[in-house]
């Protein structure tokens, strides 16, 4: 019988699972209450780690990816196996790479796919999705729910509500194509484009994670992201290593005392961005901390180097790494241009861009999540905290 992760856990910040323990078992017993059908779009480490935890409640799964090859162990099978946080096999009820038979099944979608696809996915689900269809960008970086409603748009789709979280699992695919589940996030925010629909809302990403909390805004969700605050940084500091191809434990080794004054200097200006639009920021350590647990008492470094999870983190062996396309065109360019609108400096986010854009030879600013792709474009500070908040 499959050891499962109970949802209650996320409710409670102290539960072994969530300080690197074996978590807490329980067996799946028959299902009392009909659980929704829940569709899962992408075939990567989330997707997996998410099919699986969802299987594991009673939820049927169905998984929508371009390509049946990338997934054939799951579609051959019916299952996936997990282990780590989460051990066993997990039952997934379809796989297809047709969105209309995917879409007519699922009552409510994920998005696990890089955050820099949302524009195809929403095209691709759009003409299939029914009104008061339910989606959840389960990794939305900054205002992925207002670029992914604008696209719906443009497509007619009908009127469907989305919503935006963080990524919650730390997975890593293994050669025999199971999922290695080695930690998972407490808590983060969740939003929706306003803050009244966000409200009206929470039931539905509370089912599955009831102790993820809804953010004061879409602002304040998007800088509420430890991946897009230090991701890009650490690249950009270790560069010459990663160029090389040596290892490194990214977390634990990315950062000296000294050079932690890059991401200090990023942490100012996320707290800047986040008061010009009403809303307000924890410390980065403290945000850590309720993720996964660490020691906050030496700041930000001795944060970062006691993450459990964290131990297994190794540095990336490419700088074409969505560490830096995936973090900068989807959360710093929208922090950047939100920051010019409010008259704000941000040099350590413009140096990022731009050396990030010089080592991989994209141009960010063109290809990003800019405010016109946003839906925000030509509006001042105050009308786009009026909208946002509304």
């Amino acid at each position: 019988m499959a050891e499962v992760i109970n949802n209650s856990l996320f409710q409670n910040l102290s539960a072994s699972i969530l300080h690197d323990h074996q978590p807490t078992a329980s067996l799946a017993g028959p299902i009392s209450v009909r659980k929704k059908t829940v569709g899962i779009v992408g075939g990567g480490n989330s997707a997996h780690s998410l099919a699986c935890y969802l299987s594991s409640q009673g939820y049927p799964v169905h998984i929508l990816v371009r390509d049946l090859k990338r997934i054939g162990n799951i579609v051959a099978s019916g299952q996936i196996n997990a282990q780590g946080k989460l051990n066993g096999a997990f039952a997934v009820k379809k796989t297809s790479a047709d969105a209309a038979t995917f879409a007519a099944n699922c009552e409510i979608i994920f998005v696990c796919t890089v955050t820099n696809a949302y524009a195809d996915v929403a095209r691709n689900l759009a003409p299939h999705l029914k009104r008061g269809s339910k989606i959840i960008l389960f990794s939305g970086k900054f205002g992925g729910v207002l670029e992914f409603e604008r696209v719906l748009k443009q497509c007619g789709a009908a009127d469907v509500t989305v919503l935006e979280t963080d990524a919650l699992f730390a997975g890593r695919i293994q050669p025999d194509q199971s999922i290695w589940i080695r930690g998972y996030k407490a808590w983060t925010l969740f939003s929706a484009r306003s803050r009244s629909q966000t409200l009206a809302s929470a039931e539905i990403i509370k089912e599955f994670f009831p102790g993820l909390e809804p953010a004061e805004n879409i602002v304040q969700r998007g800088l509420t992201d430890f991946g897009a605050f230090a991701h890009t940084l650490t690249m950009i500091a270790n560069m010459n290593a990663i160029d090389r191809g040596e290892q490194f434990l990214f977390y634990y080794e990315g950062f000296t005392k000294k050079t932690i004054a890059l991401l200090e200097q990023m942490e100012s200006e996320f707290g800047s961005i986040a008061t010009a639009y009403g809303t307000s920021l924890i410390p980065m350590a403290e945000l850590l901390n309720k993720y996964y647990t660490c020691d906050t008492d030496g700041g930000l470094f001795e944060a970062m180097k006691t993450v459990p999870n964290y131990r297994h983190s190794k540095s990336p062996d490419t700088l074409d790494h969505r560490f830096i396309s995936e973090d900068v065109s989807c959360s710093l360019i929208p922090m950047q241009e939100l920051a010019r609108v409010a008259g704000l400096n941000t040099p350590m986010i413009d140096s990022a861009i731009n050396i990030a854009s010089i080592l991989i030879k994209q141009d960010f600013r063109k290809q990003g999540r800019t405010l016109e792709r946003l839906g925000l474009a030509n509006m001042s500070r105050e009308e786009i905290v009026e909208v946002l908040n509304a």
